[in-house]
């Protein structure tokens, strides 16, 4: 007969082990099954380490919701599991006059989610960060920062502390669904394990992954696109003790100036869509010469950043469910009302805010499978 566990998590980063961690404390016998050798060395240590309040999200959307609710259990984990993080605020500048637009309609939209912005006149705004350059801004005190290995192994403790287990190096390479003894999860070296409940967190891989799934309609299997962002980090210390954060255009939020906890600034993403396949022929090398066009986006809100301060750091991927010209759609958290297999849950484009989002999708999922 077949091992059987109740749930198998495909993806071990920071949404799969808090989808594990929500799963064990439910009670469950959970493994979280990740590829690599380390958890969360992919998308979830490849980005800004940003607590989103909830400013940029369709009212209503899951982003929205899930983003709002993620960032209050977040900043409340974190107190009680001893995770470093600092609430320290954002600043989002208009540089030009139509510019003002845009952040009264973002006021708008913050609001509607429950998040509150402060307006701040250039002067205002300026005083309080003297090496902006502004004409108006939106003050977020709710935005914050994390160290996000911190987090993830903290999320990995309680799983384990309720009964899970996180699986190295065990990349999930198929499934068959809704078989008699439940779900069939073949692994890449060949074994088998049955269960219950099985989750696809599987971030970049996830569309592939769930075209590998016998018993699930392709038509819910969306195309996966890549979207890359290169960070480069300031030689020296940064003049701001805030996030900064110009006024979006598009989908894109623009280059931004990011903290660390020990108060080193880093600038980015910027966006360049790779024409790529599948998530094995990612580059993530920084070129150089992609600084080039950082000096001109940052000096709009900082004049003073000087010639020569900005250095390659580190890139990461989104798992984007559209392409260059496509709108950027909302999280998909697909489950069995959806696609009609029981005890199915993909977890589809999510990208930012899953790191803020992270414990209120777990919580999401657990609601999905557990319903009768």
């Amino acid at each position: 007969m077949m091992d059987r566990v109740d749930a198998i998590v495909a993806g071990g980063g920071v949404v799969g082990l808090a989808v594990g961690r929500a799963l064990a404390q439910a009670g469950a016998e959970v493994i979280v099954a990740e590829a690599l050798p380390a958890i969360g060395q992919s998308v979830s240590s490849r980005n800004s380490e940003v607590i989103h309040a909830g400013i940029y999200y369709a009212p209503g959307s899951l982003k929205a919701r899930l983003c709002v609710r993620g960032r209050e259990l977040l900043y409340d984990f974190c107190d009680s599991h001893g995770v470093p993080h600092r609430r320290c605020g954002k600043l989002i500048v208009a540089t030009r006059e139509p510019e003002l637009e845009a952040l009264r309609g973002m006021q708008a939209r913050a609001a509607a989610n429950g998040v509150d912005l402060r307006w701040l006149g250039g002067d205002e705004a300026m005083r309080l960060e003297p090496a902006l350059a502004c004409v108006a801004a939106l003050e977020s005190p709710a935005t914050g920062i994390v160290d996000s290995h911190a987090f993830m192994l903290a999320l990995q403790g309680d799983l384990e502390r309720a009964g899970g287990l996180v699986a190295l190096g065990s990349p999930v390479a198929s499934a068959r669904l809704a078989q008699a003894a439940g779900h069939v999860v073949r692994f890449a070296d060949g074994s088998e394990l049955a269960c219950r409940w099985l989750v696809n967190s599987a971030s970049l891989h996830a569309p592939g992954l769930a075209a590998r799934f016998e018993g699930l309609d392709p038509r819910h299997v969306p195309t996966a696109y890549f979207s890359k962002g290169n960070y480069y980090s300031l030689a020296g210390r940064a003049p701001f003790s805030r996030l900064i954060y110009p006024a979006p255009a598009d989908a894109w939020l623009g280059v931004h100036l990011t903290l660390d906890l020990g108060g080193q600034a880093r600038f980015g993403p910027d966006q360049e869509w790779l024409d790529i396949a599948t998530p094995e022929q990612i580059d993530y090398a920084v070129d150089p010469r992609r600084a080039d066009g950082f000096y001109a986006e940052v000096r709009r809100y900082w004049p003073g950043l000087p010639d020569g301060a900005l250095q390659p750091a580190y890139s990461g991927v989104r798992p984007k469910l559209h392409g260059p010209d496509g709108k950027a759609p909302d999280f998909r958290i697909d489950g069995p009302a959806l696609h009609g297999v029981p005890g199915l849950v993909n977890l589809f484009g999510i990208e930012s805010p899953g790191l803020t989002s992270a414990l209120a999708i777990g919580g999401e999922v657990l609601s999905l499978l557990a319903r009768p």
